[in-house]
């Protein structure tokens, strides 16, 4: 008797048992059929609705900021340095005295030079007078008197000679890095110096030679400097070169620069943007809602979310449910944070933003713009 009531409470324990885990199972089996009804759980995302504006229409290009004038100093004649008269960076005046080089010899041959004009001078005074007299024939006086001009002409030679050996400042203007030193030897056409000029720049940049018929001579232009904190330098189209590049098929263009508050330094380079006299209408978007791919460029659009009878549906906040609709656009221009969609999308529709790198098509989504992202649609944003 003992063996049998201890068999039917084995029985009784794993029977209770059982149940206990067939409701269990039944349970969780319940809860994946309605997790599966209820799709996967939102997605928290940040949205914007899309906007009109209107746009200026730009040519852009990269361009090169140089000089109204700029050289590098050299040395006409060789010889050795013995004076320096400038510091690097110092701003100088046209005609001051750079470089001098050492010119004893030459001075020395110019006293030489100088007493033989005067004693030429002096003989030929002399026959004049006694040719005058009819003492001596014409002749000696033709040719005193080329004695005297080729003294003359010796003189002003070696005097030019000597003047080669100062190097002045061509122009007035600012001088860079000096590259010599007292007492070295310069060779015809070593650089001493760069010269600048500080009072006008121009940009040079090219455009294709499609857009030659867009531009002419007085068109405003705006060069942006990355990572210069500064207003954009506004400008004006003053050359276009007659001819194209038979490599590139570019125009080259220079344009005069109206800012010169010393931001701007020769050499460097910048966005170009060549303001045309027409507008357009278009629709925008923040660069980040656009989802980029080998098989196109999308948005997610937010919808309400239906249920299969096509009604809305509720969210756990108490609001309409939302999902996100993947949509193909054609995208245009950009500027500063904002592109322009050209195609697919219209004023007033609301878009993700924020998250949209995890959502597939028909994802369910919670929206929060708690965080509101901060964006400039200016064509020349704060550089970050």
């Amino acid at each position: 008797m003992r063996y049998v009531i201890a068999v039917l409470g084995l029985l009784v324990l794993i029977t209770g048992l059982a149940a206990v885990k067939y409701e269990q199972i039944a349970s969780l089996i319940s809860m994946g059929h309605a997790m599966q009804k209820a799709g996967p759980p939102p997605e928290a995302v940040g949205t914007t609705v899309a906007k009109a504006d209107t746009w200026q229409e730009t040519l852009d290009a990269v361009g090169n900021v140089v000089a109204a004038r700029g050289v590098t100093v050299s040395n006409d004649a060789p010889g050795l340095v013995s004076a320096i008269h400038f510091e690097s960076g110092k701003v100088v005046h046209e005609g001051d005295v750079l470089v001098e080089l050492d010119s004893n010899v030459e001075r020395s041959q110019l006293a030489a030079v100088e007493a033989r004009r005067d004693l030429a001078q002096i003989n030929f005074g002399r026959t004049r007078a006694l040719v005058a007299s009819n003492s001596l024939p014409q002749t000696q006086q033709d040719a005193d008197d080329a004695v005297v001009k080729t003294s003359r002409s010796d003189l002003d030679a070696l005097r030019a000679q000597i003047a080669r050996k100062t190097v002045r400042a061509p122009f007035s203007g600012k001088l860079g890095i000096r590259q010599v030193n007292l007492g070295q030897y310069l060779n015809s056409g070593t650089a001493i110096t760069s010269l600048e000029t500080t009072d006008a720049l121009y940009v040079d940049f090219s455009l294709p030679q499609q857009r030659l018929k867009q531009v002419e001579l007085g068109m405003p232009v705006r060069l942006v400097v990355d990572g210069n904190d500064v207003s954009p330098s506004d400008g004006a189209i003053r050359a276009i070169d007659p001819s194209a590049d038979p490599v590139t098929r570019s125009i080259k263009l220079r344009a005069a620069l109206s800012k010169q508050d010393g931001t701007l330094l020769p050499g460097m380079f910048g966005r170009v943007s060549v303001v045309l006299p027409d507008k357009r209408d278009v629709v925008i978007v923040p660069a980040n809602a656009v989802v980029h791919a080998s098989f196109g460029d999308s948005v997610f659009v937010v919808e309400d979310r239906k249920d299969e009878a096509g009604h809305p549906m509720k969210g756990a906040n108490g609001g309409p449910a939302k999902v996100a609709r993947q949509q193909f656009v054609k995208v245009g221009d950009a500027r500063g944070d904002f592109v322009a969609v050209a195609e697919g999308l219209s004023v007033g529709q609301s878009i993700v933003t924020a998250g949209a790198f995890k959502l597939r098509n028909g994802a369910p989504i919670a929206v929060d713009n708690a965080v509101e992202a901060k964006a400039d649609i200016s064509p020349h944003p704060e550089n970050r």
